[in-house]
């Protein structure tokens, strides 16, 4: 699969890297399928002490699940113009674009932490023990 973006640096976010479109990409258009790897909560608590916690996306009500490809490098926007879903049975998350994408322009997903929160990024980032903790907690 030729992908419709790569990394490079974020026009937005100021020195991080970040998912640009190298063409234009229609709403509904797939970005890429990435395989996971599922980490049980006994694996997470190793996983917490390590820079790797950054680019984990919940799983299930209590696994995590890192994302290879480059499912862990969009950045997080309250007004994304891509979404992810989880593949759950066959161990993937699929990104798509959820709105029209103009080459040249950076792509953002949602982190889901409280999608209607407006917190600025860095406190829910802060944030995430208690979330994580909470969402365990209403999954199970």
């Amino acid at each position: 699969m030729v992908l419709p973006m790569e990394v490079g640096k974020s026009p937005t976010l100021k020195g991080i890297r970040g998912m640009l479109a190298i063409k234009d990409i229609k709403k509904g258009e797939l970005l890429e399928k990435c395989p996971v790897i599922v980490m049980t909560a006994k694996q997470e608590k190793s996983v917490d002490e390590t820079s790797l916690v950054k680019y984990t996306y919940e799983w299930t009500g209590t696994d995590i699940a890192l994302v290879l490809g480059y499912g862990s490098l969009y950045n997080h926007s309250f007004q994304p113009n891509a979404d992810y879903r989880k593949d759950i049975k066959n161990e993937n998350m699929v990104f798509r674009a959820i709105k029209d994408i103009k080459q040249g322009e950076e792509i953002f997903i949602s982190y889901k932490f409280d999608p209607n929160s407006k917190k600025p990024f860095f406190k829910l980032y802060t944030d995430y023990d208690a979330h994580r903790k909470e969402s365990k907690k209403s999954n199970r």
